[in-house]
């Protein structure tokens, strides 16, 4: 597959672990981990970083990558992605979340093998999610059917896997979704991807081979720098 373009939306300010894009005690930003793990996916025609804020902007052109400014107003990763996407005439966009510096290329490389023609939407999920996942609330939990992600969910659930923060969407359908209003499972749960669940659309769900670890608190980027 080609003509995929990879986005990795990179706001400024988050609540739990502000301005966390830039942390880079690792020698590193965080944000240059995670580019440079996307630029590694196979089938990417391009890898841009999308962000509100002039600090990332410069940071990513200091390390070298591909970066545009977009909108500060948007709600959501998706929907930063759907403002680059507006910008191009690629087929598919990958939404990779840029606080996911331990992503395996080859798990996305499978992801996009599974999209396609008819799907819209698609995500990687993994089977391991421990008793400690379950009572965690940033860990999210994806209810898989038969191949599709049927529900997504902060609360403990038996059953689910474990979602993982990349996305994939066909070109046209994310400017579609990025019309939507936000849905009532999208604001009480906090959980973008419910906006095409309440939506009826359907999400490819595969599964990955590698649990990466998302970096949400302190805590999280504590062991990470310890894993690197």
């Amino acid at each position: 597959m080609d003509d995929v373009l990879v986005v990795i939306p990179a706001r400024l300010h988050s609540t739990r672990l502000p301005e966390k894009m830039l942390l880079r005690e690792t020698g590193k930003y965080l944000v240059q981990h995670v580019y440079e793990r996307a630029c590694l996916i196979e089938c990417a025609s391009r890898v841009v970083v999308a962000t509100d804020h002039r600090r990332i902007f410069d940071a990513v052109r200091e390390f070298g990558g591909d970066v545009e400014m977009t909108s500060p107003d948007h709600q959501s990763g998706s929907d930063r992605a759907a403002e680059i996407a507006r910008r191009t005439d690629a087929k598919w966009i990958v939404n990779v979340q840029g606080d996911e510096p331990e992503l395996e290329p080859r798990d996305v490389d499978a992801l996009m093998a599974a999209m396609t023609y008819g799907v819209k939407m698609g995500t990687l999920v993994h089977d391991e999610l421990t008793d400690a996942d379950q009572n965690d609330p940033s860990v999210v939990k994806a209810v898989v059917d038969a191949g599709w992600a049927v529900d997504f969910t902060r609360d403990p659930t038996p059953g689910a896997k474990r979602h993982l923060g990349v996305y994939a969407y066909d070109r046209v359908f994310l400017q579609v979704y990025a019309g939507l209003p936000p849905t009532d499972g999208e604001k009480n749960r906090r959980l973008e991807q419910m906006r095409a669940i309440e939506n009826g659309v359907e999400i490819r769900a595969v599964n990955a081979t590698h649990k990466s670890e998302g970096i949400d608190t302190k805590e999280d980027y504590k062991a990470f720098k310890n894993r690197t």
